[in-house]
């Protein structure tokens, strides 16, 4: 049965998405056949963009570094009212896992170096029950509260891994930021099953779903990456709460978040019920009307005239209790999507297409989360996400439009705002550079090299310059969700790094530099291609399918 499941939903996604990659490529940085030449010419002017990208993540890093304690050498929550002290759910799920990336792509030393120190020492420091982390002050050089806040420690533990660690996860495969979220997963199962006892105020009550979202999130990929039963188990233990007649969330609540802190547990139950689609078909088939009827809710009440998400409705009543838009519209549009690719509801691909097609005209420079970067962060990432398996031509100019407001907010010394919320902008701008590299990075970076790449049918277009040269080689994407988290399907999830031009090692490749020619395995494309660039030398490299 495991394999029958399996086999369906990768037919519907090879039919899905793999067969419009030919539309995909020839959108996303063209919209209609041209020469080699005018390819280049694009790849030229996104590696512009993604150099800018890549040196304001790289100064953002720095910045949050100038800000550490010096005792611990950790960074703090906020730079105001909240900087003597770390926390799990905000300085270590929104902020320090960026840096981590951001170091992982473009500084070595400082990865390898004080990036681990950070790690080694938030676990020794705020580990409180078992591996569970818990916020620790800077001032008291001890935990911040005397006594264990459990509902504290498992929000902050959810959070901290969802957030922070699926993502860093995903992007490097297993590592010792992977092992630091397995154990904590490992430790919070002692601690809670359904999480339906959670007290306190974190985010206008919304802890209870959020957590609940979070660890489906996580229990999902985390199921895909080891395989292990006890995290399937789980995962079907909440799914079973939830997708009931007592507790579907657009039953059971007069008030349904559909922005961050609510809408998790719809990306969440999404995220479990492609797993069942797979490994438990039965299980599929019991929950799909509960799925069904949740999604088809808030689409009917939970959306504006061009299809984007209010921040907060009643989905009994369906009165709008916040009429803010929210900014993790694409967050929510992941789940939709997903059902789409696994049941063919083409209700729930309309809905993805008609919020895309409404960014550009109506959401230029929009107001979302009430003027924050984070939010400008969050949509952006959202529309990438989308854009990848719905290549809507206008969306593209949306993103390259909508990226600059949010750099906009960077201050000279590298600080975005000042919260826990600039490991945000880190996250999407580098989505954004690997945009426009098609996936494509240099085994050590350099601030004057620029990188762009440009997509055509099976061929990408790729070059390569610097003024005072360089050495190195150039690693090509690959399919992150294959590799790392051993996923049948590539669905749209929160906080993925997207897949342009994914190479696969066993597949051959043709690789072009002027008139040579040489036909060589993804393996090697995937370790490393060497280049070596003479002072304002500029390279163009063409790879075929």
């Amino acid at each position: 049965m495991m394999q029958k499941g399996f086999q369906i939903l990768v037919r519907r996604q090879i039919l899905l998405v793999l067969g419009s990659v030919g539309l995909i490529n020839a959108q996303v940085y063209t919209q209609t056949p041209t020469s080699a030449e005018t390819h280049f010419e694009q790849a030229l002017a996104n590696g512009k963009l993604a150099n800018e990208s890549f040196r304001r993540c790289h100064r953002y890093v720095l910045g949050w570094l100038s800000k550490a304690d010096s005792t611990t050498g950790l960074i703090p929550r906020n730079l105001t009212q909240s900087k003597c002290f770390w926390n799990a759910y905000d300085a270590a799920a929104d902020n320090y896992p960026f840096m981590v990336m951001t170091a992982s792509m473009l500084d070595k030393s400082l990865f390898e170096g004080k990036m681990r120190e950070m790690l080694a020492t938030e676990t020794r420091l705020t580990s409180r029950i078992d591996r569970l982390p818990d916020t620790y002050s800077f001032c008291k050089k001890g935990f911040l509260n005397d006594h264990i806040d459990s509902s504290q420690v498992i929000f902050g533990s959810a959070e901290y891994m969802k957030d922070g660690l699926i993502p860093l996860t995903e992007w490097l495969g297993s590592s010792p930021w992977s092992e630091r979220m397995l154990g904590i997963l490992t430790d919070l199962d002692k601690q809670v099953d359904v999480p339906t006892q959670i007290k306190g105020d974190f985010y206008g009550k919304s802890a209870v779903v959020e957590v609940g979202g979070d660890l489906l999130q996580v229990l999902a990929r985390m199921y895909w990456m080891t395989r292990n039963p006890q995290w399937l188990r789980w995962g079907l233990q909440i799914g079973d709460y939830y997708l009931s007649d007592a507790h579907l969330p657009t039953r059971s609540t007069e008030r349904l978040r559909l922005r961050d802190h609510g809408c998790e547990i719809v990306s969440g139950l999404v995220e479990m019920y492609a797993v069942v689609a797979v490994v438990n078909p039965a299980k599929k088939r019991q929950w799909q009307p509960y799925i069904h009827e949740m999604l088809n809710t808030i689409l009917a009440k939970g959306r504006n005239e061009h299809g984007l998400f209010y921040d907060e409705i009643n989905p009994v009543t369906g009165k709008v209790i916040e009429a803010r838009l929210a900014d993790n519209f694409g967050y929510t549009l992941n789940a939709f999507y997903t059902v789409y690719m696994i049941d063919k509801v083409s209700a729930y691909r309309e809905a993805t297409l008609k919020t895309l097609n409404a960014l550009y005209p109506h959401y230029r420079n929009h107001n979302w989360e009430s003027g924050s970067a984070d939010g400008y962060a969050d949509a952006i990432e959202g529309a990438l996400n989308l854009y990848l398996r719905e290549p809507v031509p206008s969306v593209k100019d949306w993103i390259d439009s909508e990226i600059k407001v949010l750099w906009n907010y960077q201050k000279p010394d590298g600080i975005i705002e000042g919260w826990h919320g600039d490991g945000n902008f880190a996250r999407t701008s580098l989505m954004y550079a690997l945009w426009k590299t098609a996936g494509v990075r240099l085994s050590d970076w350099q601030s004057d090299v620029n990188l762009g790449a440009s997509i055509a049918k099976n061929t990408l277009y790729v070059a390569i310059s610097s003024e005072k040269g360089w050495k190195g080689k150039l690693i090509f994407g690959e399919q992150y969700h294959v590799n790392h988290l051993h996923m049948p399907v590539d669905y749209p999830r929160i906080n993925q790094f997207q897949e342009w031009f994914a190479i696969e090692p066993q597949k051959t490749y043709r690789i072009s530099i002027g008139k040579n020619t040489q036909t060589v395995k993804g393996k090697t494309l995937l370790e490393g291609w060497d280049v070596v660039l003479k002072p304002n030398e500029t390279l163009r490299l063409i790879c075929q399918k």
